[in-house]
């Protein structure tokens, strides 16, 4: 494992760039997605820009940019229009309207695997139940329906139920998520499944406890050789760890097992989501409720033939690795497929040109999404064609698919 204390110093060499691809595609998606539930929250699906500015910060929309330019840049999903008196309203277009009314019926047609997944979560909890803030953290990446605090943590009494917890220093009252009902079938982990079929009683009998399953890793090329060195990572792959859904409460901080099962906890939790990826600083809020060390980034970065770190921007991603065949998603459920419908139809209107390097993508890394048509000529990306993203300088590339395989082997030697 490296010794620099930062994060983009330590993955710099074990950046994917595939991995890279899909973490720009997410960050313009959730601009446009994010704008179009706004939209759709108000009672006409129409509103002012001038009220739309307060989104800015939220789709991280830096100034002098014009919002008005960045919602021309999409005109298959986003109308434009004065009124009399000058103002500037937006609304979505037919295509756009369809496609959020196809996100509803998707989202209920998954309703009942996502309560199976919440359910599960609550089950690997300590105490059993989780603010419901920090589920709505998770709320886009699980598929959660927009109005899921109000409405969804109702559906399913026979599951878990809301109940409030006074605040200790006497301010607003908490709102919990807490497991109703535990199921013995639902406590195995999605590992287990792969390497197992289990029959009805074993489902129904099944009590969580030790594990000693191998995670499936997958490195760049370069990395054929690394079974030779020094069998560690065949030790780690072999050590016992509690299961997930297992009382982890006597665990030691920092010992062997406590980050194993860590490491399960984190493959399972992402094996939940429709992408296989989440943001990291959503899953630092669960350190305690799911007993994963302080120092997460630390075995994520560790661990990084099961997961990838991405650092792209102010906000760090991590995808697992297995999930992902170069850029693209193995299995996409209905809803990843619904998401690639409305990638298509963000596009820009101008002339194309390849971006030069990774280090041009920032947390502002759209900045052609922000420019207004006159600059249209110097910088034009077209999302529509993936060449796009493709024509990344190579030398970039090269360069970070470099890695040390004594490094890794170091890594897992007190794994």
């Amino acid at each position: 494992m490296t010794t620099s204390k930062r994060v983009q110093d330590r993955s710099k060499k074990k950046r994917v760039h595939d991995l890279e691809i899909v973490t720009e595609r997410w960050k313009i998606f959730s601009k446009i997605h994010h704008l179009m539930e706004v939209i759709k929250s108000e009672p006409e699906h129409v509103i002012s820009i001038r009220y739309l500015e307060q989104e800015r910060r939220q789709i991280n929309l830096p100034k002098p940019h014009k919002l008005s330019d960045f919602l021309r840049k999409s005109p298959k999903l986003f109308d434009l229009y004065k009124d009399r008196k000058g103002t500037l309203w937006v609304g979505m277009t037919p295509e756009a309207e369809d496609l959020l009314e196809e996100e509803e019926r998707e989202i209920e047609a998954h309703s009942d695997k996502l309560a199976e997944y919440v359910t599960r979560i609550l089950m690997m909890s300590i105490d059993k139940r989780i603010r419901v803030d920090k589920i709505a953290h998770f709320r886009r990446d699980f598929g959660l329906p927009f109005d899921f605090r109000n409405n969804w943590v109702h559906k399913y009494p026979d599951l878990f139920r809301l109940v409030k917890v006074e605040a200790n220093d006497g301010g607003v009252d908490h709102e919990f998520l807490e497991l109703v009902n535990w199921k013995n079938e639902w406590a195995i982990t999605e590992l287990e499944k792969r390497g197992k079929n289990f029959s009805g009683d074993e489902l129904n009998l099944h009590s969580p406890g030790k594990l000693s399953l191998a995670f499936p890793m997958k490195f760049p090329p370069n990395f054929k050789k690394l079974f030779r060195f020094g069998g560690t990572l065949e030790h780690f792959q072999k050590r016992e760890y509690l299961s997930p859904y297992a009382d982890a409460r006597g665990l030691a901080a920092g010992s062997q097992e406590f980050d194993k099962r860590a490491v399960a906890v984190m493959h399972e939790l992402l094996s939940f989501t429709l992408e296989k990826r989440l943001v990291t600083d959503h899953l630092t809020h669960f350190r305690r409720e799911l007993v994963i060390p302080q120092k997460l980034m630390r075995l994520l970065l560790k661990h990084f033939g099961i997961f990838y770190v991405s650092e792209r921007g102010k906000r760090f991603h991590v995808f697992l690795n297995e999930a992902y065949n170069g850029p693209e998603l193995i299995e996409k459920c209905p809803l990843v497929l619904w998401k690639e419908k409305v990638m298509n139809l963000i596009g820009y209107r101008g002339k194309k040109k390849k971006a030069a390097s990774f280090d041009e993508f920032s947390d502002i890394e759209d900045e052609n999404l922000f420019k207004s048509d006159s600059d249209d000529e110097r910088l034009q990306v077209n999302l529509e064609q993936e060449s796009t993203l493709d024509g990344l300088d190579d030398d970039v590339l090269a360069n970070d698919a470099e890695m040390d395989i004594e490094e890794v082997s170091s890594a897992y030697k007190d794994a």
